[in-house]
């Protein structure tokens, strides 16, 4: 028999909704609601499911932008209470799974179609079946998370890797650490590498070079692409470094052999650029360790559905454990 699950993605600004067969995502049922409009997650759910056929539900898994303790998510940028009850009513099931939205694309590595996959940086050598991954996170905020395959399961631990302090190599980056400090009292990784971090580098950029700034978010990157600013192609070159080099810190902390994937709205406006040199230089500066670092792939996810279906294997998984 199969089962048709409930899946979720809650971003702080819209809630993505889709149907399940099993681990399969029917990606005709996906639909996009604004959060704004709705008062609560049940209110959603009450309007989507009889858009879909007003199926009969028997498990629900949902990804929330936010930290999940004690199966309680704390979202961001919304004030709806997000939790098992609350899901399990919305759903109509008792079978419910909460992840964060991190947590979920972990659960697709995998299971993704190649063709929403674009490789960064090839291995020396084919990643071995079931080693560990790692998703690295470069959106609205900064986060990665290992990804184990397990005889019981996948694990995806959850993980706040934004908030760590930003790593210093050089006189330059000291510098930019300080304007992160005073900016918003503590130079974190996620000031750098974030949307509102690339907006904070460019904006050092200016302030070293007496420039004023004039551009916002996704404007950077076209104007660095078209080389039409200095300061921006700068910026971008700088994230890209640091990029590099957190992502490899990463690595050699989780060792992935089974790769890293970037996700993420940043990561995939960066695209091409991703490509051009920097981001590898900065991931393979680790001195006597620089070749081991040719063991790790990076790959980045082009598929924005990959929550979805992580979700979708997830509660599958859980289901034939």
């Amino acid at each position: 028999m199969t089962h048709t699950a409930l899946i979720a993605d809650i971003g702080g600004t819209n809630t993505r909704l889709a149907l399940a067969h099993g681990p399969e995502l029917d990606a005709g049922s996906i639909m996009r609601f604004r959060n704004a409009e709705f008062a609560d997650f049940e209110a959603v759910v009450a309007g989507y499911l009889p858009r879909v056929g007003t199926p009969q539900i028997s498990g629900a898994c949902v990804a929330a932008a936010g930290p999940v303790v004690d199966g309680v998510a704390e979202l961001t940028n919304i004030d709806w209470v997000l939790d098992i009850p609350t899901i399990a009513r919305a759903a109509g099931t008792d079978e419910v799974a909460l992840l964060n939205d991190l947590q979920a694309p972990g659960h697709a590595i995998g299971r993704l179609a190649p063709e929403g996959l674009e490789t960064i940086l090839p291995a020396a050598t084919p990643p071995a079946p079931g080693a560990t991954g790692l998703v690295v996170n470069v959106g609205t905020g900064f986060n990665a998370v290992p990804v184990h395959s397990t005889p019981t399961g996948r694990l995806v631990p959850a993980s706040e890797s934004g908030h760590v302090n930003l790593p210093i190599r050089t006189e330059a980056d000291l510098r930019l650490s300080h304007y992160v400090d005073d900016s918003h009292g503590f130079p974190a990784v996620e000031e750098v590498l974030s949307g509102r971090g690339l907006e904070n580098v460019y904006r050092w950029h200016c302030a070293e070079t007496g420039a004023a700034p004039e551009l916002r978010g996704s404007e950077i990157i076209a104007a660095a692409e078209a080389g039409r600013s200095p300061q921006a192609g700068a910026a971008v070159q700088t994230f890209l470094r640091f990029l590099g080099t957190v992502s490899g810190n990463l690595a050699l902390e989780h060792l992935p052999f089974g790769g890293i994937y970037l996700v993420g709205g940043v990561a995939t406006g960066l695209g091409a650029l991703l490509k051009t040199g920097t981001f590898a230089a900065g991931f393979r500066d680790k001195g006597r360790f620089a070749g081991f670092m040719e063991d790790f792939p990076v790959t980045l996810v082009r598929d924005d559905r990959a929550p979805l279906i992580g979700c979708a294997n997830h509660l599958h998984e859980r289901r034939t454990a």
